[in-house]
């Protein structure tokens, strides 16, 4: 029995390394969805298991360390504050797009006691990381193949990611797996493990080679201040010939940074798309960072004790909006900084635990029973870590190797517990008629209720997602997904509503059943909102499915809730112009959009808005005053003036946008676009000429430029 508990225990955690191939593309967000259900299923297992083993063997109960018990604090401090949370719901389970949460985080501590109790005992350490860097020798495999252009790059088209997707996930997995690569390398010496020795060392340039292709630049500055470190760190401790060794080491990284810094500005390097991403580095390029981690320190300032709960930066992103950012991603759920995410998860307390953790782990190396090269190199990694943590945030591999470092650090400085210690071991009987029978069904639903209903979620999910044109497929699907329980109803419901709002702007699907979706849609994001009130997301994306379906005084309800979770969020408030405007208030939709331009005149969407807002009003000389002082002309190609004009019915401003926007586009439906206005404005011969130029740039549209031609009576 207890043999056979520690092969399952053992098996799962050898297992978990190679999750990092693991691509799951039935289940929604493929990338990470899948790997981390995979590594939750195999710590339950492994906990289980191991709760066997330490009942029948003292040897693998856990010991003490202050690892363990800042880690434990961390924990539960953390757990404590994610049920203070905005949305406690979403702090404790995350989503399918993160996979993070308090649900992640105690499943990696739990990583941490079992690898930390059975691994020291039975001198493991080495093979487990032999098996990681095996398995990351895999991912370097898949990542030279998209170099070599033979795979494709799944994120944009240069910058490597292989199976994590993402080249920043990508940056961060090999930061530690070089580190431990060449810990594993120095510490083969027989004569007969010098093969492997030389095959690791290899291994460790082809990492930095990957590492460098992903064109992550917080991580690779990370990584030479890391390699800068252990040098001068194994300069100071090593012998006469470690010594030398680590100066010639110091030497070329010093000769090969300064060797591209020389470079930097030539072709080969400015024409290249990823080494001119390491020649451009300067703190301007850190311009934005600054502004969401001051956005940060307004939200860590009026929460300073249990923070906002983890996936909380949400709700302090748009409560503190700097309307310079206009330009960047709509919606951050992270602070883009690992200290700063901690302590707007879980305050002050999380992040001063957070920081105790690494020092006692640092502690523990020193005093414990690690080699030289453990040392050092493991503290290497956690250098590059903090580093490269000052610009990103973390991710599932990069929080498996952090703390599986945490256990090999807290298993060489560990010692009994003597309570542990002195606890009888549970006979074979026992262990066979009672702690067997109860492990196997908390472990049967933890299992069932932790992963189950998230997984058949995420593959319904996907399944209404890829039903194509059949709308009532689709809709079922949708239902199913709410039906299985999933943790993601967030992601869910935002993507019910997209659906709705295409089904009922569908010409071809039947009255009745847009109305049962749209009916059920709404009703699934008032349920959604109960749980999240404060969500400006989810209000502007009521808003806007509101406003799709013509239900205006709903949509302006939403809007309004949403300004006042976001009050100088331009995005919002211009949203909010337009519903007045389609709800007939010119007047109020001219004030709206004139001040969403006010919150930052450098942003010229805002601009043309404020615009529109005069035209509207019929002030189209206060519109063009707009135009000519943001743009330095009063024809620009922005979408929102076409509707703007139309409605006034100023032939000659409309036509001179479309004239514009046909000249730019460059397409058919631009022409023919134009070409309506030129009908409606009663120049029919016009209209037919810029259609037959269309149809002989755009042989393909003759069937709808000649149905034109035939329907205007040319």
């Amino acid at each position: 029995m207890k043999k056979v508990a520690w092969w399952i225990t053992v098996v799962a955690l050898f297992i978990i390394p190679f999750l990092v191939l693991y691509v799951d593309n039935s289940i929604f967000f493929p990338f990470i969805a899948g790997k981390a259900f995979a590594f939750r299923i195999l710590v339950e297992i492994a906990t289980a298991s191991w709760v066997l083993l330490a009942f029948a063997d003292k040897r693998y109960r856990p010991q003490f360390s202050w690892i363990l018990v800042f880690y434990a604090l961390f924990t539960a401090w953390m757990f404590i504050a994610d049920c203070l949370a905005v949305n406690p719901h979403k702090a404790l389970w995350s989503n399918f797009e993160r996979m993070d949460g308090w649900v992640t985080l105690v499943h990696l501590f739990l990583f941490f006691v079992v690898a930390g109790s059975v691994f020291g005992v039975d001198k493991l350490w080495r093979k487990w990381w032999l098996t990681f860097n095996g398995a990351s020798a895999l991912v370097c495999g898949y990542a030279l193949l998209q170099m070599a252009h033979v795979l494709a790059i799944h994120q944009g088209s240069s910058r490597l990611d292989a199976t994590l997707g993402n080249s920043e996930y990508l940056a961060g997995y090999m930061l530690f797996c070089i580190a431990t690569t060449l810990w594993l390398a120095f510490d083969f010496k027989e004569k007969k493990e010098r093969w492997l020795r030389y095959v690791l060392f290899v291994l460790a340039i082809v990492q930095v080679i990957v590492l460098i292709g992903t064109g992550t630049r917080g991580t690779l500055i990370g990584f030479i201040v890391a390699a800068g470190f252990g040098t001068l760190l194994w300069l100071f401790e090593a012998g006469k010939r470690g010594r030398q060794g680590a100066a010639a080491a110091l030497v070329a990284l010093i000769i090969v940074v300064g060797g591209f810094l020389a470079v930097q500005h030539q072709p080969f390097i400015t024409n290249n798309p990823i080494l001119s991403r390491f020649s451009s580095i300067g703190v301007s390029d850190l311009t934005v960072r600054f502004t969401i981690w001051h956005m940060a320190w307004e939200g860590i300032q009026e929460k300073p004790i249990a923070g906002w709960g983890q996936e909380g930066f949400n709700y302090v992103f748009n409560k503190f909006y700097d309307p310079s950012l206009y330009g960047q991603e709509p919606w951050f759920d992270r602070v883009h900084n690992v200290y700063l995410d901690w302590t707007i998860a879980g305050g002050f307390p999380a992040l001063l635990l957070f920081l105790a953790l690494f020092g006692s782990a640092i502690y523990g190396l020193y005093r414990g029973s690690a080699s030289r090269a453990e040392r050092i190199l493991v503290l290497s990694a956690f250098v590059a870590y903090a580093v490269q943590g000052l610009v990103v945030f973390d991710n599932l591999f990069t929080y498996i190797p952090l703390v599986a470092l945490f256990a090999f650090a807290h298993a060489a400085r560990s010692k009994p517990i003597p309570t542990l210690e002195n606890a009888s071991e549970v006979s074979v009987s026992t262990l066979g008629t009672v702690v067997v029978p109860v492990a196997v069904i908390v472990l049967a639903v933890t299992l069932w209720f932790v992963n189950v209903p998230g997984i058949l979620g995420g593959k319904d999910l996907i399944k209404a997602l890829s039903s194509g044109s059949n709308v009532d497929s689709e809709f079922a699907y949708f239902k199913q997904t709410i039906g299985t329980g999933t943790f993601a109803t967030q992601e869910v419901r935002e993507q019910l509503l997209q659906f709705a709002s295409n089904a009922v702007g569908s010409q071809t699907v039947p009255d009745a059943t847009k109305e049962a979706i749209a009916s059920y849609a709404a009703d699934q994001m008032n349920q959604e909102l109960v749980r999240a009130p404060m969500d400006a997301r989810l209000h502007t994306t009521f808003a806007m499915f509101y406003r799709s379906v013509g239900d205006y005084k709903d949509a302006l309800t939403q809007s309004a809730l949403a300004v006042a979770n976001a009050p100088t969020k331009q995005s919002i408030i211009i949203e909010q112009g337009l519903e007045e405007w389609q709800n007939g208030d010119l007047t109020d939709a001219r004030t709206i959009l004139v001040h969403a331009y006010q919150l930052d005149t450098q942003y010229d969407a805002a601009a043309a808005y404020a615009a529109a807002g005069d035209i509207i009003n019929g002030d189209i000389a206060g519109g063009k005053a707009i135009l000519q002082t943001h743009f330095g002309a009063t024809v620009v190609d922005q979408s929102i003036l076409v509707p703007a004009y139309y409605q006034v019915k100023d032939w000659n401003d409309l036509i001179a946008v479309l004239v514009l926007q046909a000249k730019d586009k460059g397409d058919a439906a631009s022409a023919f676009q134009l070409a309506a206005a030129y009908s409606e404005s009663g120049q029919k011969a016009q209209a037919v000429a810029v259609i037959r130029a269309a149809i002989a740039a755009h042989p393909d549209a003759a069937v709808q430029g000649n149905a034109f031609i035939a329907q205007l009576g040319g």
